[in-house]
């Protein structure tokens, strides 16, 4: 490539038979990888939360105990999301550095919410579409009980214990209570864990030393 002088002193570059300019390669930023990371998750999560949707309503077909780790497995691949998300505001945001403090309120910010769109989902679900879930469920656990050779008098009590049970999940609020506390203990150990692994605070740098006088 040579450099082609125009009147008024200013230069443009042409370029000669046989030479090839070569582009520039694209380099993805860290803020665009960080997108990629959020959307690729933002799809995990939706995907995770329509399977819990998929499988609560067949719960007693595929037995309560089946459907429990079914949902709690679903939970703890849900949170991972906590991890991801703090390390995607450490390395874009905090441009590589957090402190403890920091990484926890993000984790716990996603827990939050995390866990107030499961409670949410749960409510549309169990209010209008699962009402009868607490009797599947009281069946199926004085089924078991009579099947393990329990005596009558101990079948009565947990028939007695299930009916308020189900009483008090008429209640909104207590429903929400119930439902909160089962993905929040998760996602507070997930959070601490996030914290403590990505904390990585600044490097100081090495004092200069003062300059000889002349």
């Amino acid at each position: 490539m040579t450099e082609r002088n125009l009147p008024n002193g200013h230069s443009y570059p042409s370029c000669q038979p046989g030479t090839k300019t070569e582009a520039p390669e694209e380099v993805d930023a860290p803020e665009r990888i960080g997108t990629k990371i959020e959307r690729v998750f933002k799809y995990f999560l939706l995907a995770l939360m329509l399977l819990m949707v998929a499988t609560l309503p067949f719960a007693h077909r595929i037995g309560f105990n089946k459907a429990l780790i079914v949902g709690y497995t679903t939970i703890v691949l849900s949170f991972l999301l906590v991890f991801f998300g703090t390390r995607s505001y450490r390395d874009n945001v905090g441009h590589g550095q957090i402190t403890f403090k920091k990484a926890f309120a993000v984790g716990i910010s996603i827990t939050l919410i995390s866990c107030i769109f499961y409670v949410a989902t749960w409510e549309i679900l169990y209010f209008n579409f699962m009402h009868d879930f607490m009797d599947n469920y009281g069946t199926d656990t004085i089924e078991k009980l009579k099947a393990s050779g329990a005596s009558p008098a101990a079948v009565q009590v947990q028939v007695q214990h299930l009916k308020r049970l189900k009483e008090q999940y008429e209640n909104p609020l207590f429903n929400s209570l119930m439902t909160f506390i089962e993905p929040f203990p998760i996602g507070l150990a997930i959070t601490l864990i996030s914290a403590v692994v990505l904390r990585k605070k600044a490097q100081s740098q090495p004092a200069q030393s003062p300059l000889p006088a002349s």
